[in-house]
């Protein structure tokens, strides 16, 4: 039989984890100050604020947008690059 090598129980603080009490503080809900309606791909003002200088699109842990409020800039980015109104 194979001898057991873990006999001691692990702390958890060694690993950089919370102990079973700590919660995490929740990320800030961000005010959205504009419909689905104005994410269009001719608002480009609108659509280079969530836009990197490399011309990446933000992702959804950054912006803090819906699901599908997300899902629509990407598409009305992705049009108006098509357009070249963006690059």
């Amino acid at each position: 039989m194979p001898r057991k090598t873990h006999t001691e129980k692990k702390d958890r603080a060694g690993r950089g984890g919370r102990g079973p009490m700590e919660k995490r503080t929740p990320r800030p809900k961000p005010k959205i100050d504009f419909t689905v309606d104005a994410l269009d791909f001719k608002n480009t003002t609108l659509l280079r604020q969530f836009v990197t200088d490399q011309g990446r699109i933000l992702p959804r842990k950054y912006t803090g947008l819906p699901a599908h409020y997300q899902r629509a800039l990407n598409r009305a980015i992705k049009r108006a690059r098509q357009m070249l109104l963006m690059r």
